[in-house]
């Protein structure tokens, strides 16, 4: 067992999180050490447990995956962060590897394609597939060229919105979020538009052409 990378596996779909835990146990090379349903609970499991890696699903009640990853490099614990998600848009894995996960990977990615990204996360090796490498790259010449922000779905949601006249905890009951992880979203939001507040950043976005 000593040999095994601890690990911490979090997704709110309890079957899948379980196929996937149960998979990366009979491998033989990995330790699940903690299951989660939501972010919050994977963040407190990474806290408790200090694992090597943390595998997260993306959109996770209480706490994102990019949220986690946000929190654990905030904080300098020491796990490797992997997002597994059914989402794989550029923006979203650009802005995953910006906040500082070692990897991220399609939900249809095989058992043992994960375990891979586990051994090589835990050495420190940065793990994406090569269809999304490609798209990165796109991502970063195309930000690059434009200099312009690229937003997150829950970005858009939040600015339109704002857009609409709704507070944030108007935004997080009509999002079914917590009103925490809609101030989160808020802030990542204002930090790309150079912003302080709701109206500056309807109009800033306005301008930018980004309420199309």
């Amino acid at each position: 067992m000593g040999s095994r990378v601890r690990v911490v596996v979090a997704d709110d779909h309890p079957v899948y999180r379980e196929g996937i835990a149960r998979g990366l146990s009979l491998s033989g090379r990995v330790e699940v050490v903690g299951e989660a349903a939501t972010g919050r609970e994977a963040l407190e499991l990474i806290r408790a447990e200090k694992p090597e890696v943390a595998v997260v699903d993306y959109r996770m009640p209480d706490l994102d995956g990019l949220a986690v990853v946000h929190a654990v490099m905030r904080d300098k614990l020491p796990t490797r962060v992997i997002v597994l998600s059914a989402i794989t848009e550029s923006a979203v894995v650009f802005r995953a590897m910006q906040e500082g996960a070692s990897g991220y990977l399609p939900k249809d990615a095989r058992c043992a394609e994960i375990v891979d990204a586990i051994l090589k996360a835990a050495k420190g090796v940065t793990v994406l597939p090569d269809d999304m490498t490609g798209m990165l790259a796109g991502e970063i010449r195309m930000r690059a060229d434009h200099d312009q922000p690229v937003l997150t779905e829950r970005e858009h949601q939040v600015l339109q919105a704002f857009a609409r006249g709704l507070s944030v905890p108007d935004t997080a009951a009509e999002l079914v979020l917590g009103v925490s992880t809609v101030k989160t979203h808020v802030q990542r939001l204002y930090e790309k538009l150079g912003v302080s507040d709701r109206a500056a950043a309807v109009a800033e976005a306005m301008r930018r052409g980004l309420m199309e």
